[in-house]
């Protein structure tokens, strides 16, 4: 697929602009994926799998690669917005399971958006200013929200600044490690101290499932496929491209820092890496903090531009309510769907905890990979005329295994509150399909 599409359905309606280049789109990706995971959560890693933190996050971006094939191909093979819940439909011919995989995409990310709003607030920002958490985050998510609604484009142009700041910070953090290291003032053992309580193949993997959240920003990009110019080429080198950026940076930095700091010090603060740059002591803490919250930022951002981009798609497919749909005439953005995810995200940051919410994100996101392995599979019989990437039969299959050792690790808090969410998204879609079987009936009558 090249070039652009028209501006406007044949109805006049206006649609999502193709703005979206490789350069671009490979930021997009490495921005939501590079990041906030690491700057909020390796501390509760340390606190899983001691010192081999670094290991966590080999065996998370394994697990990451395997299902990334799945929507390179998928992605590839159906241009559409929706991602996730679009590749359901089209496998499973069931309207109820489509949405119910697109729900815990959307679930998942204004879950995700809530719990960076709270990292947000942490002690990266408690560095400058002593504010109420909660007030905070309610303020931080709705200047994430305008800047949504500013502009596809325009959102990405802040996201390119963002992710350098944020991709500088954790190399900056990273050859401070190294130069803590080379002065003889690390503890190299560290990085392989074995956790204190568990063993050691339970306590990695409970880590990677926290690490799992730091990749889990790749699927966010195929709600953007309408957006994509040349999206059979582009998409799939952005996408494996960024993964791999991602890998090596958080392997590293899971190797420098329990080396620098103790793995119990690291699990005890909340903001780890500002813990290596205080004892390398060549960065001022304030300057990194502000990386820190940029970082922060920019996943929120990349992760509502998603949210509200997949309650389009969604919308404009008869699984949501009509308006989600609708599109804001100047910006070109969907309006209501923007306001409707971060009034969501805001209720779940009032009454949500950061660890739970990162967790219970996973969860979700289990869900929707295990239907998307599946789904590659499913849809091997359907052709489509046009080129687009195929995954080897194996990684789908190894994926999918892989989503369900990971489900084996989920708390029972995590499960209710994805089953909460779940129950709402239910309610929602019946609402939908009664409203939408009431205006077909209107219709018929008002033709006859």
């Amino acid at each position: 697929m090249t070039g652009d599409t028209t501006d406007e359905t044949t109805t006049g309606a206006p649609t999502l602009r193709r703005a979206i280049t490789g350069p671009l789109l490979f930021l997009f990706i490495l921005g939501d994926v590079l990041g906030a995971g690491v700057y909020a959560l390796i501390g509760e890693m340390a606190g899983e799998a001691g010192g081999l933190v670094w290991l966590a996050f080999g065996i998370a971006l394994v697990m990451a690669l395997l299902t990334a094939f799945s929507y390179a191909e998928l992605v590839t093979k159906y241009p559409k917005a929706g991602g996730s819940a679009v590749f359901a439909e089209k496998a499973y011919r069931s309207p109820l399971v489509a949405f119910l995989v697109g729900f815990c995409m959307l679930s998942a990310g204004v879950v995700s958006a809530a719990g960076l709003s709270l990292a947000f607030t942490g002690e990266y920002l408690t560095a400058f200013v002593d504010v109420p958490q909660v007030p905070a985050a309610v303020v931080f998510l709705v200047l994430v929200a305008l800047i949504n609604a500013w502009g596809i484009k325009e959102s990405l142009r802040a996201n390119i600044v963002m992710t350098l700041i944020e991709t500088t910070g954790l190399v900056v953090v990273i050859l401070l490690g190294a130069w803590v290291i080379g002065r003889g003032d690390a503890d190299l053992s560290g990085a392989f101290a074995p956790p204190a309580e568990t063993g050691v193949a339970t306590a990695v993997l409970a880590s990677a499932l926290i690490a799992y959240y730091s990749f889990v920003g790749f699927e966010t990009s195929a709600n953007l496929a309408e957006e994509i110019t040349d999206v059979s080429r582009v998409y799939p080198r952005a996408l494996f491209g960024s993964l791999l950026t991602a890998g090596v940076v958080y392997l590293l930095l899971g190797f420098v820092a329990p080396a620098v700091v103790a793995p119990d010090r690291l699990a005890e603060s909340t903001g780890p890496l500002l813990e290596v740059v205080r004892v390398a002591g060549l960065v001022p803490p304030g300057v990194f903090a502000v990386v820190a919250l940029i970082a922060v930022a920019n996943g929120a951002l990349l992760t509502m531009i998603m949210a509200s981009r997949l309650s389009y798609g969604m919308a404009e497919r008869g699984l949501l309510p009509g308006p989600l749909a609708r599109v804001l005439s100047k910006r070109r953005t969907p309006g209501i769907a923007i306001v409707v995810t971060t009034l969501v995200a805001i209720l779940l940051a009032v009454t949500g905890e950061l660890v739970d919410l990162a967790s219970t994100v996973v969860l979700l996101l289990l869900f929707v990979f295990l239907s998307t392995n599946i789904a590659v599979l499913v849809l091997r019989r359907d052709h489509v005329e046009h080129a687009h990437f195929r995954a080897p039969t194996f990684v789908p299959v190894l994926a999918v295994i892989s989503c369900l050792v990971l489900l084996t690790r989920q708390e029972p808090q995590h499960w209710a509150l994805a089953g909460v969410l779940m129950v709402v998204g239910v309610l929602l879609h019946l609402v939908t399909r009664k409203s939408s079987r009431a205006s077909a009936v209107a219709r018929g009558t008002a033709e006859g």
